[in-house]
């Protein structure tokens, strides 16, 4: 899938992983979940960086894991390695619920 392809949707969340990762593994779920029951009108990407590295190099991801936040095509949300649910979810609700709602 191509960076244009990936972030089309009104709402995206990009989320970069790597085979390796342990804290991806653990964090993915936790995020997926909180997607799912607070932010249903978002699109998921879950991009392995190792098996991806130009689609990576792209975006400028040069750590694991990451998300990122796109509504209608603009990058909004950048978060690398500690990453609080909390917090993002706190960072996404207004846009969201001003574009949604």
């Amino acid at each position: 899938m191509e960076r244009g392809e990936l972030i089309k949707d009104q709402a995206v969340l990009l989320y970069f992983t790597s085979t390796e990762c342990n804290v991806c593994k653990v964090l993915l779920p936790k995020v997926e979940q909180m997607i799912k029951n607070e932010f249903p009108e978002f699109t998921i990407h879950k991009i392995n960086a190792d098996d991806n590295r130009s689609l990576a190099a792209s975006f400028e991801i040069f750590t694991i894991p990451v998300i990122l936040i796109y509504f209608e095509g603009k990058e909004f949300y950048r978060k690398a390695r500690n990453i609080s649910i909390i917090e993002l979810e706190k960072e996404i609700s207004r846009p969201y619920h001003l574009l949604f709602d």
